[in-house]
């Protein structure tokens, strides 16, 4: 029984002091462990690739946003810092290709666009001049205005979803239209969120929610109905991670999410038989 209590106490030393360590030093290890401990109370449908990348070294500013090209199978990683590359390119498998640092100034956006015959990617810049190509709204409260709109994806029935972060709601809107179909706010109550994507399948919506530094997956509504969030599951990080933009690939359906607070871009993989419908093809 003393051997018992002895042990006992040990592993309380132990967790004593990798929280003192993550507090002053900013460990990663407690990040890790933090994750797994985050899992213990709910079904798991995602875990944390730990190999990815193979060569997080790369990582030398702050990692603001991520794109997935799912058809080169390529993963873009735009980073703020003086005398840095700012994009990275690594391969959805997590070996570092190649970067650049011309024409970027201050990344905050992200978005990888390819097809058979051409690799685009298209990178908001905010320390540049840029043109307004299209606007919808206004600041404010109400249906169609905004405070901080922060992320924007479409789903396959062709409906807008804007992470209206400031207002902490997501709005939907009418692709071809504009119409306002409604909006979500249920679920971000204490944190608007912060970037907004679909799984492949279109079943789930997956936000990231910044100051919480958390995950949601959340179930999709059908076509013609918007009604309320509800969450299915939770990926809760540690603290000050900070998730700022996330991105998802289309053929496996990982999650890259890109973290400004512990400036690194995570992968978190679905766990098998979740998610039948994503094609690796």
């Amino acid at each position: 029984m003393a051997r018992l209590w002895v042990g006992l106490a040990g592993a309380g030393f132990f967790l004593a002091l990798l929280v003192l360590h993550s507090r002053f030093c900013g460990s990663p290890v407690l990040r890790k462990f933090a994750f797994q401990v985050s899992w213990t109370t709910k079904e798991i449908l995602y875990r944390l690739d730990v190999g990815w990348p193979n060569r997080p070294e790369y990582f030398t500013g702050t990692t603001f946003c991520v794109a997935v090209d799912s058809l080169s199978g390529l993963v873009y990683v735009a980073q703020r810092g003086d005398n840095i590359p700012k994009v990275l390119v690594f391969t959805e498998d997590g070996y570092f290709l190649r970067s650049w640092n011309y024409t970027v100034d201050t990344p905050h956006g992200i978005f990888a666009a390819s097809t058979l015959h051409e690799q685009s990617v298209w990178i908001t810049d905010v320390g540049s001049d840029f043109m307004i190509l299209w606007l919808h709204g206004e600041r404010g409260t109400g249906p169609a205005k905004f405070n901080i709109p922060h992320s924007v994806t479409v789903d396959s029935a062709g409906r807008v979803w804007v992470a209206d972060r400031g207002n902490k709601r997501i709005q939907v809107f009418d692709k071809d239209t504009g119409e306002w179909l409604g909006a979500w706010n249920n679920c971000f109550t204490e944190e608007g969120p912060s970037s907004v994507r679909f799984t492949p399948d279109g079943k789930y919506v997956i936000v990231a929610q910044l100051n919480l530094s958390r995950v949601l997956l959340v179930a999709a509504p059908p076509v013609g109905s918007i009604g309320n969030c509800s969450v299915i599951n939770t990926i809760q990080l540690a603290d000050q991670v900070l998730p700022h933009l996330l991105d998802v690939s289309g053929k496996t359906g990982a999650i890259y999410v890109a973290e400004i607070g512990a400036k690194q871009v995570q992968k978190y993989v679905p766990v098998e038989g979740h998610f039948p419908l994503f094609t690796h093809s």
